[in-house]
């Protein structure tokens, strides 16, 4: 009893210390009152209602520094930063308006849904609210038919690689400005589905039924990766592409929700990136609402801090920005080249205070203080790394999982040991590692193309990870691992996996796991034991993309040009 207590206690403080956060925002930065903020909600609305045994308490101190082994020169050459276009004679002459600070993940937003890719700073949760799984099974209640795009000699059809669709439930007073159709506006229990797609086209659906809420917004290039929301509640997106088109050279977007405008764009050939022209965007922004600074990376090899001045009345119905500073951040590794070992980060930053962690194309895994723009340390993935890490607490300490996947010809062009990594996250060190042999083949990586799932409540102990093109058949494996020694407690064999698993649970903190296969298929599974509960065939193609959960619905996209609403029963 003494525990739940305290337990409460920590959580109301966490939210009281989010609450004054995000209320300091606006008026801080702006001298008239042009900025009206969302309230908060009821403690029962606005928070993600997940159960008290889940919270762990962060440590009371935390200092990222490197040891010898993770010493940045090891690994990397040289850092530059750009300001407003001037690029720095001196690093040490970088000086941020107002430090850039980030608590917990349940901090992250106030939004009832899903705002970034894996659902907050941390990483750790695609989930908002509980299940209500008795029969653990799950049933098709309806899907949505969407197209491809075609540039070039490449077809990008349905929703792809990260692909995670993002929700909101918007507040009766921000959907009045917005271009939803009436019924949807007059719906105060709508949630709007919001899916970027390799069609060139953003989609909006409602959650339970898939009917569209609004018509689809046309950007004629191929979102890969997956969006953001604002996480302040202000009705804005933050999407990049991930391929050119006929449109012109990949960028980042800005948009508006109320219109579903164009605010800004950046990132395309962008002349600071060490790349040339390429400039893709599948990371997942986050926004640091203290400071209103957009945090973007780029598979430019530059990572993007935009101050956005925002400025958003939600009475009035009027959302605009002002990109002021701009600061760009580029490194060179030490075998960074055109032909191996590239430039550039395809996965999502996790942040924590002002700590920003993220791997690269090029095997490199950094630490980097958003408040000096120096690496604190960089550990040795290996290889190309499209996983997201995930940050965990664990009796007061913050430790970070990842892994990589295996691009052919850098190591081997036949196999090659993929270890997924549990890594101390002030130092960098590897505490464990547990190896998969596997296999790739030209267009089809091996090894880790997904992002880890972080178990809590009843399954606290376990971490799930999907690798692919293992195994005698180079199929793939889900593999439950135990998060304090490595230890593989079960498998769960099928056809390999690009899609992010993620962890579903029940109000008393009963889990499962939920991943979906290349093969087309989904599967329910017991958390502890590996049991199979229920699968699905959603797809003759392949499901490359990740699921987003709000309670009992699930919502993935298709290779083969289908969105799908899945109910946990």
């Amino acid at each position: 009893m003494l525990l739940l207590a305290a337990g409460g206690i920590l959580f109301l403080a966490l939210l009281v210390f989010g609450a004054v956060k995000l209320w300091g925002v606006f008026h801080k930065e702006n001298e008239q009152e042009v900025v009206k903020m969302i309230e908060r909600q009821e403690e029962s609305e606005q928070t993600k209602p997940e159960t008290e045994m889940e919270i762990e308490a962060l440590p009371a101190t935390f200092s990222p520094h490197c040891t010898e082994q993770t010493r940045p020169s090891n690994l990397i050459e040289y850092t530059e930063i750009n300001v407003n276009g001037s690029t720095l004679s001196n690093l040490s002459d970088y000086k941020p308006d107002a430090a850039i600070t980030f608590g917990s993940g349940r901090e992250y937003t106030s939004v009832e849904g899903i705002v970034t890719f894996r659902g907050n700073n941390f990483r750790d949760n695609p989930a908002y609210g509980h299940a209500n799984m008795k029969d653990y099974t799950l049933k098709e209640e309806w899907f949505h038919e969407i197209g491809s795009l075609t540039y070039g000699d490449a077809c990008w059809t349905g929703s792809g690689w990260t692909g995670q669709p993002l929700m909101a439930k918007w507040p009766k007073e921000t959907k009045a400005a917005m271009n939803m159709y009436d019924w949807a506006k007059q719906d105060d229990e709508l949630v709007e589905v919001i899916y970027a797609c390799m069609d060139g086209y953003i989609y909006f659906l409602e959650l339970d039924t898939g009917k569209p809420t609004r018509e689809p917004m046309y950007l004629g290039y191929t979102f890969k990766g997956s969006g953001a929301l604002d996480p302040r509640g202000c009705p804005i997106m933050y999407v990049g592409a991930g391929y050119n088109s006929y449109e012109g050279t990949a960028r980042a977007f800005i948009i508006n929700l109320l219109d579903c405008s164009v605010m800004y764009t950046f990132g395309n050939e962008d002349s600071f990136s060490l790349r040339g022209s390429l400039s893709f965007f599948d990371s997942s922004a986050l926004v640091d609402a203290e400071t209103d600074t957009l945090i973007y990376p780029g598979e430019n090899g530059i990572l993007y801090l935009i101050k956005l001045n925002t400025q958003y009345d939600q009475t009035a119905g009027t959302l605009s920005i002002s990109p002021g500073n701009l600061v760009k951040w580029r490194y060179n590794g030490t075998r960074s080249s055109l032909d191996s070992y590239w430039l550039g980060m395809e996965d999502s930053a996790v942040i924590y205070q002002g700590y920003l962690f993220i791997a690269d194309n090029g095997g490199n895994f950094m630490c980097i203080d958003l408040n000096t723009l120096q690496l604190v340390w960089v550990q040795d993935v290996l290889d190309d790394s499209n996983a997201t890490p995930v940050l965990s607490v664990e009796d007061g300490h913050l430790y970070l999982y990842i892994s990589t996947s295996f691009h052919l010809g850098w190591r081997s062009y036949d196999t090659a040991e993929i270890p997924i990594w549990k890594i101390d996250a002030e130092t960098g060190e590897i505490l464990w590692k547990t190896p998969y042999e596997c296999y790739t083949e030209d267009g089809v990586s091996g090894g880790v193309q997904s992002t880890i799932a972080l178990g809590k409540n009843e399954l606290s102990d376990y971490i799930y990870v999907t690798v692919a093109r293992t195994g005698e058949a180079y199929d793939g494996v889900l593999s439950c691992i135990d998060k304090k020694t490595g230890k593989v407690i079960w498998e769960h064999k099928a056809y390999y996996a690009w899609s992010s698993p993620v962890c579903v649970y029940n109000e008393d903190g009963a889990g499962a796991v939920l991943y979906c296969s290349c093969g087309g298929k989904m599967y329910l599974l017991n958390g502890k034991t590996g049991e199979l509960f229920d699968s699905l065939v959603l797809s003759d193609g392949a499901i490359e993309s990740s699921p987003a959960v709000y309670n009992d619905y699930v919502v993935i996209g298709t290779r083969d040009s289908k969105i799908w609403g899945i109910k946990l029963q």
